[in-house]
């Protein structure tokens, strides 16, 4: 077969088709191409192959017969013209009447570069023994080396140049796609449909492949059934932007057919308004969310806020974090979330054997695990007597089982499943973790609690969880560790939360999941932890895409741009991104592979809200020093700007607030970190001016390289400690180049990023006016909490709740998102445009 193939004069065409990237697949190197078709909707992309009946063809058309000793040829009858020129208009400019039509239909001029036939046909021989039909899955030939491309046939048709051509539809294995290095997550025989079609000589034609189309949420045994003799299977359609992974069109769209099922934006926006009047009429069922690593809750606060704006009645009903002062803000806050201060690790051993605890009294179905259990206590118990030898011992009474958990409570480095005793004639200071092996005379206790804990959900079940959001932290990419493992990252510790993160998932199964982390994880060591939490997804058979998006683009005075993974069960419709509401410039660069993750507008002539400064959102203020104790102080003037006005709002009058009524707040957190004296006298230094930093100071100057050097004629300057005014460090830092050490913001300007630190030795934070570092709530402002949220905690661990928190408007827009995706108001496609101004029901309605 290589030796027949190698003698082809066209077989040296599919060589156009490698790929630098991905040397495996033949759409890489095409995505400018194919991004710009998917643009401009081409004829190609939405013509169904459907081949007619044999018996009903007319007689075979004898001009350009093929000769027998030809290796490659088309067999049985053309298919009729007028049938042809209906199918594949863009084929046949030249005989067709209906070019208008088609102009019109797609709004642009069909390129040139499209072959135009003399006929097509339905069947085809390769190598006068290979036999292929329209809709046949093949092999085509690659370049030497390169394991064959795989493609379905969608066209068979003769140019008028008298060649003879394919239209191939390709799939992507694994590794082609943006997963890359991860395909071992996935089963080598699952292919991937794209969207992508070009045309090929018919000779790159190898061999016919058995694919059979799969759905995503097929259980086990009739995948099984359906695989049987097949070479490949298919159930998702992958699109390069966004790193798209998403179920399949209905049948009759699969093969690029969407003329049928087109809605346009003025029916869409109908269907919408229609079914948000029928959700109306009916209570809202609660969606529960789980918040892993959820800090003090920034991002499940935005999430509910958005989706109750779009009438979804999202609840945040359970949260787990390590921290405990981040977890005594979020109880604080949000009185109705079960709040756990454990690992993530612990939490899921906990899952697992409390979903036994509920299977063993028969809550659920499953096994009688806690019946051995209770035997083998009992038995144990009963050798424990015969041992005593008649001493006489305080006997403790059981009186209630307040809480449970999973680990080491009592540091007894005896981890396992514990149970908080509340001891009978004893007080709460008497409470004590047990392990659950030594309470076997407690079990009508136990049940008690357990039946109780299941009917109110203290933890959740497979099943229960309708949302899993959380960012899982990882160091291991951080550009401060300097001991970052490029080779293998997850083998990492700091990078493991990842792996427990996707766990956990996979235990729960909620329908939706949303992942925050740094851009770095789709850049340090090639993306790798990216690429494997979506293959963790895919391979969960959760719809997936990744965004990165911009928080000064949703109403903040800052860039931060962050990596936000939607993942949706198969019956779902997968979220979308919103696009930015304001004019606000992404700063960083995204890896090259991921550039078309960005959530911009592609059209530079939208207009959008006019971006936040830092004035916008600190201004109305009260001057505080750089001592300031108080944790609550009144405000003492009113709201300057639109978005002081929002975010002072109170609780009750926060658009999507779905709680009780709450009183006037005072304002919480507006303290700072308290520099020490030399750093507040050189903080007293910095003249108040824009880009004002160390570089003011004296006995520094600036050369023309940017770099900073001592004034050779200046004597140094020191500070009463006896210790220099402009310390070594800032002379030093990033090489001289650094404008950041003692850097002064100024109100028109956008913050960098907010932080987990608060001094002023490495970065800019020093307030415009003020002779301290901005305060919490400063910072917090930034992230966009509404001042009604209190944090709890020493200075410093508020600083890094606020510093690690998803910005809320940004969480907002993905809640909002959410809800269109839950309600089945979302459009096709990746992205979206949210309403004006504050999203509400209403808006969304008189759209």
């Amino acid at each position: 077969m290589a030796t027949t193939k190698s003698k082809r004069k066209s077989s040296s065409a599919s060589a156009k088709k490698s790929d630098p990237a991905s040397s495996s697949s033949p759409v890489s190197q095409k995505r400018t191409k194919i991004l710009k078709q998917e643009e401009e909707d081409l004829p190609n992309a939405s013509v169904v192959v459907e081949a007619p009946a044999v018996n009903n063809l007319p007689e075979k058309v004898e001009d350009h017969k093929e000769e027998e000793e030809d290796e490659s040829r088309f067999i049985g009858d053309p298919v009729p013209e007028v049938e042809a020129t209906r199918q594949w208009p863009h084929r046949y400019l030249n005989k067709t009447k209906n070019t208008g039509n088609i102009e019109a239909l797609k709004g642009t001029v069909p390129p040139k570069e499209y072959i135009q036939a003399r006929r097509h046909y339905t069947q085809a021989l390769v190598d006068n023994r290979v036999p292929f039909k329209l809709g046949d899955g093949a092999y085509v030939q690659a370049d030497e080396g390169v394991p064959y491309y795989i493609c379905r046939i969608v066209e068979m048709f003769e140019g008028v140049d008298k060649e003879l051509y394919f239209c191939a539809q390709w799939f992507y294995r694994a590794k082609d796609t943006v997963i890359q290095g991860c395909y071992n997550l996935i089963d080598d025989k699952r292919i991937f449909l794209s969207e992508i079609k070009d045309d090929n000589p018919l000779d790159c034609l190898v061999e016919k492949l058995k694919i059979v189309r799969v759905p995503l949420d097929v259980d086990v045994a009739t995948k099984r059934a359906m695989l049987s003799n097949k070479d490949y299977y298919y159930d998702m359609l992958y699109l390069v932007p966004f790193s798209t992974y998403q179920n399949l069109p209905p049948d009759n769209e699969a093969d690029g057919n969407e003329s049928d099922s087109t809605i346009s934006c003025e029916s869409e926006s109908n269907v919408a308004v229609t079914k948000v009047s029928k959700i109306k009429e009916v209570k809202k069922p609660v969606m529960r969310m789980l918040d892993l690593y959820s800090g003090c809750g920034a991002m499940s606060t935005g999430l509910c806020l958005g989706a109750n704006i779009a009438d979804v009645n999202l609840v945040t009903r359970w949260a787990v974090d390590l921290n405990k002062y981040a977890c005594e803000s979020l109880q604080l806050n949000h009185p109705e979330t079960e709040v756990r201060n454990e690992s993530a690790e612990d939490f899921l051993l906990l899952l697992k054997e409390w979903e036994k605890l509920c299977q063993s009294f028969s809550l659920i179905g499953g096994g009688d695990s806690l019946s051995v259990e209770k035997d083998e206590m009992e038995d144990a118990e009963d050798d424990g007597d015969d041992d005593d030898g008649g001493l006489d011992e305080e006997v403790f009474e059981v009186e209630k089982i307040l809480s449970i958990c999973y680990g080491d409570p009592k540091g007894m480095k005896n981890r396992g499943l514990c149970l908080k005793i509340r001891w009978k004639n004893y007080g709460p200071e008497e409470d004590t973790w047990e392990p659950i092996d030594g309470l076997g005379d407690c079990q009508d206790k136990i049940k008690k609690f357990v039946t109780e804990g299941f009917k109110s959900k203290i933890l959740p079940l497979p099943g229960d969880v309708d949302v899993i959001c959380g960012g899982p932290p990882c160091q291991g990419i951080s550009g401060f560790n300097r001991f970052r493992n490029k080779e293998n990252p997850l083998s990492d510790e700091k990078n493991k939360q990842l792996i427990v993160y996707m766990d956990i998932v996979e235990y729960l199964k909620p329908r939706f999941a949303l992942m925050e982390n740094v851009v770095d994880i789709v850049k340090f060591a090639k993306g790798f932890l990216g690429r494997y939490a979506l293959g963790r997804l895919v391979s969960m058979n959760y719809q997936a895409r990744v965004g990165l998006m911009t928080a000064g683009s949703y109403g903040l005075p800052q860039f931060r741009m962050r990596m936000f993974m939607w993942g949706a069960r198969p019956n779902e419709k997968l979220p979308q991104y919103p696009l930015p509401t304001h004019n606000v410039v992404t700063r960083g660069v995204s890896p090259v592979e991921f550039e078309s993750n960005a959530v911009v507008h592609d059209d530079v002539k939208v207009v959008l809200e006019k971006e936040l400064f830092l004035g916008d959102a600190i201004s109305d203020l009260p001057p505080v020093t750089n001592d300031e104790e108080r944790d609550e102080i009144p405000y003492a003037e009113p709201p300057k700007t639109e978005f002081q006005k929002f975010i002072r709002l109170k609780k009750k009058d926060m658009p999507g607030f779905a709680g009780e009524d709450s009183s006037d707040h005072l304002l919480y957190d507006h303290l700072p970190y308290k520099c020490n004296n030399d750093d507040y006298l050189r903080a007293c230094e910095i003249p108040k001016k824009k880009g004002a930093n160390f570089r003011d100071l004296k006995g520094v100057r600036v050369r023309a390289d940017n770099r900073v050097e001592w004034e050779p004629d200046v004597e140094r300057v020191y500070l009463p400690s006896g210790k220099p005014l402009v310390p070594d460090y800032a002379m030093t830092f990033v090489e001289g180049r650094s404008l950041k050490p003692f850097g002064r913001l100024w109100w028109d300007e956008i913050v960098p990023t907010v932080v987990t630190r608060a001094e002023p030795h490495n970065q800019a934070i020093l307030h415009p006016v003020q002779d301290r570092v901005l305060t919490i709530r400063e910072n917090a402002r930034l992230q966009g909490f509404p001042d009604y949220y209190k944090l709890l905690g020493p200075i410093k661990e508020r600083y890094i709740q606020v510093g690690n928190a998803v910005a809320v408007p940004v969480a907002r827009a993905l809640g909002y998102s959410l809800a269109m995706s839950v309600k089945g108001t979302a459009t096709d496609g990746p992205v979206f445009t949210l309403p004006k101004k504050v999203p509400n029901l209403e808006a969304e309605e008189n759209q």
